[in-house]
This record gives C-alpha cells, sequence and structure tokens, in this order.
C-alpha cells in the first residue's frame, strides 16, 4: 500500500472537484470582480476544498487541492514572507490562492504575483469587498453535493451490477449496462492493452478501437482527456483494465463508476472460476480472450457485421491485420481449447474461438511471403498428433488476401466441416486439410438438404430401413457405401464375418427393394443416405 502525501491525497480519485475556473465562474464570486494575476495556463486544476487562512504558515495546514482564500494582513510590508507564502502553497499543492484586495493590499503585490507565476499557481485578486463566508459556502455545497451524486450513483450501479451476477447474466450484459451509465465505449482489456470485450454504441466503440494499442498506452499514461482506467485484480494479482473512453460527467463520479464496473466484474469471474454461478459448473467457462476472439469470430461467421465494421475489433484482439493472408480454418474437435493451444506452441498469429459444441473456428494471419498451405497442413498435423486426437476434422478454405472475404472463407470452412461431419473417420481417407473439392458429391447434398424435394426423395428411398425392424443397419449401409462398395472392409470396421455380413447387405436390399451390385441403384441409395445424414446432422 502506497504511503498517502499531499500529492496522493489530492488526486484521489474519489474526491469529486470543481476546477479553478469554475469557481471563479460562480454568479456569488464574480461580484466581487476578481482578476487571474498569474498562473493563468493553470485554471483547470482542481478545487477539493476551500480554505479561509490568514496565517503565514498555512502551508503546513494543507492536504492538497484547497483554494485559499486571504486578505494577506499578516504578510504587509514583508516582502521575503510573501514570497515564501506563496511558495509553501505551491509544496502543499494547493489548487490557487484567491487574495482580497484592501487595506493590507490595495493593488496586486508584485512579489507574491512573481512567485506565483513562477510556481504555476494560480493567483486571483478580488477588487471588491467580498465575505469569504458566502464563497466558501457555496463551494462547499456544491462540492458535497457532488460527492453525494457520485456516492448514490456508485451504489445503484453496484445495485444493480450486482442483481445482474446473482441472476446469471452473461459479462457482456454488464458491460452493457456500464456503458449505458457512462454514456461512452467501455473497453477491457489485458495486460497488453489486448481489447477483450467491449460495449456502448457500435460506432463510437469502433472510433475507439480503430487506434487502440496508441491510445489505450495514453489512456494508461493519463494524458487522454475522458479516459478513465480500473484495474482488474483477482486473488491479489492483476489480470486486465477497464476503461472508460471518452467519459463527459465529473472525473469523480467517472472513477466511482469504473470502480464499481471493475468490482463486478472481478466478482462474476471469481463465481464463474469457482463453479458458484448459477447453472455454471466450475471451470467451464471461457477465458475473457476465448470470448473475445468467440465474439469475433461468430460474428465473422454470422455476416450480421460487415466485415470492415469488424477490422477495429481484430486489430485491437491483436490479430496482425495490414498486409496480411488470412487462412480460414473450422476443427471438429472433442477438447475446445486445443486448436488455441497449438497456434501458440507452433508460434501462428490467429485466433480460434468455439463456435458450436465441437466446432473450433480458427483464423491464421500470415504475412503474403509465408506457404499459407505449408503452413496450414503443419498446424493440422500437430493438431491431430495431439493425445487421443487423430481423428479431428480440419477444415479450410482458400486463403484470403481480401480482409472482407474472410467471412465466406469461414462459412466455406464450416460447410466442409459439416460434409464429413457424420461420416466414419475412419471409412474417409480424409487429407490432413479438408478443402471443398475434396467433399464432392457429400458437399453438394448438404449443401440442398433443406430443399423439400430433396428431403421427400430421402424418405422415399429409405423408407424400408427408417420405418421398420431393420434401422440398425443403417450404420452399416453406411459404411458399406462409404467404402465404395468394399465388403472387406466394412466387415472389418463392424468386426463382423464376412457371411454375417453378406446376410446384413440382404436384408437392406430387402427392406429397400434394391439391388446394391447396381451401380445406379447404389448410388440412389448414397445419395438418399447423404441427404438423410445432413438433414439430421
Amino acid at each position: 500500500m502506497t504511503t498517502t502525501t499531499p500529492r496522493t491525497l489530492a488526486q484521489q480519485p474519489w474526491e469529486p472537484a470543481l476546477s479553478v475556473r469554475q469557481v471563479l465562474g460562480l454568479e456569488r464570486v464574480r461580484a466581487g470582480q476578481p482578476e487571474v494575476v498569474a498562473g493563468a495556463h493553470r485554471l483547470d486544476r482542481p478545487v477539493r476544498w476551500v480554505h479561509v487562512a490568514e496565517a503565514a504558515d498555512v502551508g503546513v495546514m494543507l492536504s492538497g487541492g484547497e483554494m485559499v482564500l486571504t486578505t494577506g494582513v499578516l504578510l504587509a510590508g514583508d516582502e521575503e514572507g510573501q514570497g515564501e507564502y506563496i511558495r509553501s502553497l505551491d509544496r502543499a499543492e494547493a489548487a490557487a490562492v484567491v487574495l482580497g484586495l484592501g487595506r493590507a493590499f490595495p493593488a496586486p503585490p508584485e512579489m507574491m504575483r512573481s512567485a506565483a507565476e513562477r510556481c504555476g499557481l494560480p493567483m486571483v485578486v478580488l477588487h471588491r469587498p467580498f465575505p469569504f463566508a458566502e464563497l466558501t459556502e457555496e463551494v462547499q455545497s456544491r462540492l458535497l453535493r457532488r460527492k453525494f451524486a457520485a456516492v448514490s450513483l456508485s451504489e445503484a450501479v453496484r445495485t444493480e451490477l450486482t442483481g445482474l451476477i446473482t441472476a446469471g447474466a452473461p459479462v457482456q450484459r454488464l458491460l452493457d449496462e456500464v456503458a449505458r451509465h457512462a454514456g461512452c465505449p467501455v473497453v477491457v482489456t489485458n495486460l497488453a492493452h489486448r481489447a477483450l470485450a467491449t460495449a456502448g454504441e457500435r460506432a463510437a466503440v469502433d472510433d475507439v478501437l480503430r487506434d487502440w494499442e496508441r491510445i489505450a498506452r495514453q489512456a494508461g499514461a493519463g494524458s487522454a482527456d475522458g479516459w478513465i482506467r480500473a484495474e482488474l485484480t483477482c486473488r491479489g494479482e492483476g489480470w486486465g483494465r477497464l476503461v472508460l473512453c471518452g467519459y463527459r460527467g465529473e472525473r469523480a463520479a467517472g472513477r466511482l463508476l469504473a470502480d464499481r464496473a471493475a468490482e463486478a466484474l472481478v466478482l462474476h469471474r471469481m463465481l464463474a472460476g469457482d463453479g458458484t454461478h448459477p447453472g455454471v459448473p466450475a471451470g467451464s467457462r471461457d477465458s475473457w480472450e476465448e470470448q473475445s476472439a468467440r465474439s469475433l469470430l461468430t460474428d465473422l461467421v454470422s455476416g450480421a457485421v460487415p466485415a470492415r465494421q469488424l477490422l477495429p475489433r481484430a486489430r485491437a484482439a491483436g490479430l496482425p491485420v495490414n498486409r496480411r493472408v488470412f487462412v480460414p480454418l473450422v476443427v471438429r474437435e472433442r477438447e475446445p481449447a486445443r486448436p488455441a493451444r497449438v497456434l501458440r506452441r507452433l508460434g501462428l498469429p490467429g485466433l480460434a474461438a468455439r463456435l458450436a459444441d465441437d466446432h473450433v473456428a480458427v483464423l491464421l494471419s500470415l504475412a503474403p511471403d509465408q506457404d499459407a498451405r505449408a503452413l496450414t497442413a503443419h498446424f493440422a498435423t500437430r493438431l491431430r498428433a495431439e493425445p487421443d486426437n487423430s481423428h479431428a476434422v480440419v477444415a479450410a478454405a482458400d486463403a484470403r488476401a481480401d480482409w472482407t472475404g474472410v467471412p465466406a472463407g469461414l462459412r466455406e470452412a464450416q460447410h466442409v466441416a459439416d460434409a464429413v461431419a457424420d461420416s466414419p473417420a475412419a471409412a474417409l481417407d480424409l487429407p490432413p486439410v479438408v478443402r471443398l473439392r475434396d467433399i464432392h458429391l457429400r458437399g453438394l447434398v448438404r449443401l440442398l438438404r433443406d430443399d423439400p424435394h430433396v428431403q421427400s426423395f430421402a424418405e422415399r428411398e429409405l423408407d424400408g430401413l427408417l420405418r421398420g425392424p431393420d434401422r440398425d443397419l443403417l450404420p452399416v449401409l453406411r459404411t458399406y457405401l462409404a467404402t465404395g462398395r468394399n465388403k472387406s472392409r466394412t466387415a472389418q470396421l463392424h468386426h463382423v464375418s464376412r457371411p454375417a455380413l453378406y446376410r446384413r447387405l440382404e436384408a437392406i436390399q430387402g427392406s429397400l427393394g434394391v439391388d446394391l451390385d447396381d451401380f445406379e441403384q447404389a448410388a440412389s441409395v448414397h445419395i438418399a443416405l447423404l441427404a438423410h445424414d445432413a438433414q439430421q446432422g
């Protein structure tokens, strides 16, 4: 924990403040005809409190951020004391000094004015007699109202977000609520400044993400106006940041809002991690990085958002997008986190995220001089070399040199993966990477599976097996046709003798009323079975 100093006290984020400029603009203050005689470039300094003091050593009683009101009666005739008085206020980080002209000083004292100018301390003189009590009352009441409003907002937001968490709301719902209160984009980043999640009006979010890394680092350094960040820490370890991007309200209120939002996100993360979140088993939730990649890839596949609008999100997520070649892949994988791990091990730049139960979308981002096909094949080989993963299907579309072609490429890869999904992997001679040309008739049938004529055809051709007692023979028929009517291979795969297989094939032919040795009849049944499997899948 850091030691409390005048500087940290003056900058405590929960303290509401008015700027020196705002105080001087108050109607009661304008009645005193204020004139800024020094430090005019520092009028936006925050005023945390107003302090009336005549003591020459008032600086030792300040904690920073005060506007000091004085008549200077104890400093008249003491030029050395006047200079030291200003320097002591500067050391204490006072916001400004206001001198009421009168009997002690009928005109602004040059020694105080020059010292204040050198220190950069705003110095204001009041040309008309002015009761300091009115100024302190006005400023203090405004500060207290601001503090009350900020605390009220803080508690309202905390209550609202806690209610969402206990109701099992997803983290995006929490962020949307924070963005609604903030009236500006909200971004969650990891410690490397990569955007993990966003909320807010879409166009505003895209504007923020367009040059995200640069402006995120500026915000972290405190050089971006209206950017407020809160650290995300869980069990003593920092894992990210929440940033309000361009907050236009009072900074104290924004600070409290960011802190409450950060508390809610950390609580959500902890509950999701230990399984106490409603309906969520321990360890079943994706990491923030995975959720970010999943959101982006899902939007790309769905086509609900134009690809160009997703480019800032991809860049902010850490995907290289300038002068790159993109390889869209879809992997059928029992362990959804495995493709991302293989990407990291190979050092391949890209994103990977689960789309559905066992479908994982992978988007590689390669340099134009890299061999996209060789690297894709290398990725597939390493993935299938993982323990108990030899039957993983890696489907790919051709590399895209233009980002706008990525959505169509991902959909093509998904189509290819789906086309081989229901086929016995051992019965198919699949290459390490399956492409559109590798799925032939199966791919065409899958594209047409929703056509009523195709559905009717499949039902009619397979009716004898689908409705009769021989339905259990469908797997045998499927393997027999997939292996090119190879009886030995089919018997081997189903662990039966050749005579037993012959009896099953005779039963199938009897149920369907076809001769499977006839090429045309066998082809018709094969197409019907492919259509049936596609419809069921």
